[in-house]
């Protein structure tokens, strides 16, 4: 699990608000792969699929996770 150094990172603009860097960042290559990271630990990636981050995103929007927080 490492990084691949062609992929463009993108983090959302709230991550940083309060000063707080760290946060997940998504990107996906150029063969259609997605990546996941920690910007706290950029060295090591998830390649998940579309669908789970879809489900990941879809609920973390309808506060489905909150609790977790």
């Amino acid at each position: 699990m490492t990084d691949k150094p062609e992929v463009d990172w993108q983090k959302s603009s709230f991550s940083s608000a309060d000063g707080n860097t760290s946060c997940v960042e998504l990107a996906r290559d150029s063969d259609g792969e997605l990546h996941m990271r920690e910007s706290e630990h950029p060295t090591q990636t998830l390649h998940p699929s579309q669908p789970a981050v879809t489900t990941l995103l879809t609920s973390i929007k309808a506060g489905a996770l909150d609790h977790l927080a």
